[in-house]
């Protein structure tokens, strides 16, 4: 309880006041609109959202139409209602399967009311989180603004439902917590951010949780767009779901509470966190455009906004036994309610006026009801009679929130700062990337000039030595040629001499003519020696010629390589033309993929809007009239709706290829065989034998759930009973129970197993063909929902069996007993869940009434079963049946005697 002593300081809820986290505050002013702003097709939008937005850049931003989403989910009996209503049945009733809700006013009359979402008492944190926010936290991360509120009495658990944080047991979490975690697994720390504001809204003042010491802070309207912001509040950015946590459990901590008659740890204050989300998107290139014209298109940046309001109870003074300061809490609480409600009944009426400022709670969702944010409410119920006008209300409230219909726009703009960094920063790498292609490009050249003038060079040394070589060898040869020829002339000249000498003297002769023949060899050899040099002359001049063929070579090598380099270039050009062209074709295959991805999305909201009874399949194929306000007006007559739709057509989407396809038209025949006035006409058509169908040759258990359930709603009817058993039905669910783990497969396929016991001329042949093996295999399951279905279908196949028994066409034991039933009866027949109690002690009750299942009944101590329900049942007809039993029967009075208990 939250309470001011003198000197004005004030507890908290767990404990005193803690020191606030190490943050910084946000900027003065309020973030600026978004510049650009696109409409889509959501994965999980709430209602079909129309035709696409405005072009990018555009002035103004066209919406697309999101109603408001409401779950209702039902709080269990608390020990204190255990006790004081345990002689009163709830005053409430849920079909989750049809999401309706039956509010009792009396013993005999009950309204029904339709929902979005009807989740259990049993119903998961984890369920209830995917089925109320995991759709708005998807639009929050493509840039969406979201919100998700929790509204109902004190003590309903609208703080466990939203503000959990599952400290001890990761099951338990709450919204908050699980949203953070999808958020956080979906961003990159790298280029996104993530910051968080929590606030809480006390006695009219707006007061930060992260920092008690501000707690005035002003709301900040624009009045061009009309966004509400709040400066002043402190920002914290979130890196790890740790700090997270953290944050959370500082800003519980700060948060008024109080001990009331209806909660001992009521919240005095509406809490508020919102989580920013910035995220930057890469820029996709269209058609055409060069690389360079890709890297100068700015950044696309998409901000979102996720609200979750954890509204404080609403709470009548006489009930909650508020007095003093609490009172004034009270009354304060109740005002801002009160306002919120008037906002409401305005937008769900299209008055021409709605008062938003008449409340500061009412300033700050401006934009979650009639504004342009997705909005899913949870309103939370509690069972207990003794608050039924506040349940009553509360369920107004969320049936008039459905009426309310919000413009979803796409926050995005241009991040020109980081445009402008990334050039700057491609500019200096080209700079730096053409002065090193320069540096290397010259060095090369070099390179390439050293390596020929050494080539050269070392070709002209060598051809020179060689030249120098052979010159000095001829050269040689020729002087040596010489000596010898100059010693052998001498040798001949003075052996000539001689002899002429001698042959003169000898003759007296002239030999002079003589001499010139043995001088003519050695001018011959002379000869020789001339052609020879002449040869070697020759030899130089090849030799010159080859060095310039040399020459001329390494100046066509030069021409070869520049030729190269340009060939090079060109590959390269190509090279660049090809990655173009492959980006360019990436770019057409994302296009069809998100085609792809939009064709699946709107085939999965026309399946979620025909399941509402509400919407229209944007193709142009499916369109359903809209579903009046529950107990106001009568449904469409069947033909106008086939006339509209067409059967034909959804029951051949039944045979379709894609699995998505048909488990939308399976939820569509479900939903259309939930009318009795429908099913008829879809028998007729061949819809049940297509559903039969599906059951045998797919192995989808969506389908096998959605498809038992339509069969389920089909079997409520006799005649259909009797179609479903011809078909084979009995078999088909049958294997269907024994392949299926999910329990709400299981829930289905015991319903209309429970339904077919039902009829008298059915019961031998659903025994042969497996269907009480297939109820006591259910069993298996251990879900309560499960069992009360297999409860109820053993009650049924009883109730027939008694009748027969009555009527003289039943001899000898229960089929039931001679299947092993009678022992999972007696076991379960002290169970505390309600509907499978009531269901096992009429099973009990109608077995007993057959004289031939006395002496079994016995032997497994059912007797004190029917003792018991004798004397404690709640329901008077069940003891009186029970009464009646016992004493009809020789076996059982026999046995009452032998063990002296007195039914009297």
């Amino acid at each position: 309880m939250s309470t001011t002593s003198g000197n004005g300081a004030v507890n908290y809820r767990n404990g005193t006041h803690r020191s606030s986290l190490r943050t910084q505050p946000s900027s003065s002013g309020a973030q600026k609109p978004s510049v650009k702003s696109k409409s889509a097709l959501r994965k999980s939008s709430p209602a079909a959202l129309g035709g696409g937005g405005s072009k990018s850049g555009s002035g103004a931003d066209a919406g697309v139409p999101g109603r408001v989403r409401v779950a209702v989910r039902l709080r269990p009996r608390n020990g204190e209602e255990m006790i004081a209503d345990a002689d009163f049945a709830d005053c409430v009733e849920l079909q989750p399967e049809l999401k309706r809700l039956k509010l009792r006013k009396n013993n005999w009359d009950t309204d029904t009311f339709e929902f979005d979402e009807v989740l259990t008492e049993y119903a998961s944190q984890k369920r209830v989180y995917e089925v109320v926010a995991k759709p708005v936290v998807e639009g929050v991360l493509d840039g969406y603004n979201g919100t998700i509120m929790a509204y109902g009495q004190t003590g309903t658990g609208k703080t466990y439902t939203l503000g959990q944080l599952g400290e001890e047991d990761v099951a338990d979490r709450g919204i908050m917590v699980r949203a953070m975690e999808d958020i956080l697994a979906e961003v990159s720390l790298e280029t996104d951010s993530i910051s968080v504001s929590y606030l809480q809204l006390y006695m009219e003042t707006v007061q930060d949780l992260l920092d008690p010491s501000n707690d005035n802070i002003a709301i900040v309207e624009d009045p061009k767009s009309g966004d509400v912001s709040l400066p002043g509040a402190t920002l914290v950015e979130i890196r790890d779901q740790q700090s997270f946590l953290e944050l959370l459990q500082l800003g519980e901590d700060h948060r008024f509470a109080a001990n009331t008659k209806l909660n001992t740890e009521s919240s005095r204050s509406h809490a508020i966190l919102m989580v920013n989300v910035r995220r930057s998107l890469k820029s996709s290139e269209s058609n055409g455009n060069s690389h360079m014209t890709k890297s100068l298109k700015p950044p696309v940046v998409r901000k979102g906004k996720l609200v979750v309001v954890d509204l404080a109870g609403s709470e009548r003074i006489n009930k909650s036994g508020s007095e003093g300061h609490t009172l004034e809490e009270a009354k304060s609480i109740n005002l801002s309610l009160s306002a919120l409600g008037k906002c409401i009944n305005a937008l769900a009426e299209n008055s021409s006026h709605v008062p938003f400022r008449d409340s500061k709670l009412t300033r700050l969702l401006r934009d979650s009801f009639g504004g342009t944010a997705r909005t899913s409410l949870v309103i939370t119920i509690g069972p207990s009679p003794r608050h039924r006008g506040e349940t009553t209300s509360t369920i107004m409230f969320g049936q008039r929130a459905m009426k309310v219909e919000n413009m979803v726009k796409l926050k995005e703009e241009f991040d020109y700062k980081s445009l402008s960094r990334r050039l700057e920063v491609q500019l200096d790498n080209l700079i730096e990337e053409n002065e090193r292609q320069q540096k290397a490009f010259v060095d090369e050249v070099e390179r390439i000039t050293v390596e020929a003038h050494n080539q050269i060079a070392e070709a002209e040394s060598r051809y020179a030595n060689a030249l120098e070589e052979e010159k000095q060898r001829y050269q040689n040869d020729y002087m040596e040629s010489i000596k010898k020829l100059e010693e052998n002339w001498s040798k001949n000249q003075k052996k000539l001499a001689a002899e002429r000498l001698a042959l003169g003297e000898k003759n007296g002769l002239d030999i002079t003519s003589n001499g010139n023949r043995s001088i003519a060899p050695a001018l011959e050899e002379v000869s020789e020696l001339k052609k020879l040099l002449q040869k070697e002359a020759q030899s130089k001049m090849a030799a010159e010629e080859e060095v310039n063929r040399l020459k001329q070579q390494l100046t066509e090598l030069k021409k070869v390589e520049v030729s190269g380099n340009s060939e090079i270039m060109r590959l390269h050009k190509m090279l660049e033309n090809e990655t173009q062209q492959k980006e360019k074709l990436e770019g057409e295959i994302a296009t069809l993929h998100s085609q792809l991805l939009q064709l699946s999305l709107t085939a999965d909201e026309t399946r979620r809007n025909l399941e509402q009874h509400g919407s229209e399949k944007s193709s142009g194929a499916l369109r359903l009239p809209q579903i009046q306000d529950p107990g106001n007006a009568e449904k469409p007559p069947v033909a106008r709706l086939f006339e509209q739709v067409g059967l034909q057509k959804i029951l051949s989407l039944l045979e379709a290829d894609d699995a998505d396809v048909r488990i939308h038209a399976v939820k569509v025949v479900a939903n259309l065989a939930a009318e009795e006035a429908n099913q008829q006409q879809i028998v007729e058509a061949g819809g049940l034998t297509s559903l039969l169908m599906l059951l045998k040759n797919t192995e989808d258990e969506t389908i096998h759930r959605v498809a038992a359930g339509a069969i389920a709603n089909l079997a409520m009817n006799e005649t259909n009973q009797e179609l479903i058993m011809d078909q084979g039905g009995i078999g088909l669910l049958a294997s269907t129970a024994a392949n299926a783990e999910d329990p709400q497969t299981l829930r289905m396929v015991a319903g209309a197993i429970a339904n077919l016991c039902g009829n008298d001329k059915l019961q031998t042949k659903l025994r042969s063909e497996g269907g009480i093996a297939a109820l006591l295999g259910m069993v298996r399951c251990g879900h309560p929902d499960v069992l009360a279905q297999v409860a109820r279908g053993i009650a049924n196949f009883a109730k027939c069996e008694s009748r027969a028994s009555t009527q003289g066409t039943k001899r000898g034991k229960s089929l039931l007993i001679e299947d092993g039933a009678l022992s999972w009866i007696v076991q379960n027949a002290k169970t505390e869940t309600v509907a499978i109690r009531r269901h096992i002690e009429l099973a009990l009750c109608h077995l007993a009434q057959h004289e031939g299942n006395a002496k079994e009944m016995v032997k497994e101590g059912a007797i004190w079963e029917l003792v018991r329900i004798s004397r404690d049942c709640s329901r008077e007809d069940i003891r009186s049946l029970a009464h009646r039993t016992l004493t009809s029967s020789p076996t059982f009075l026999t046995e009452l005697r032998r063990l002296r208990v007195d039914i009297r």
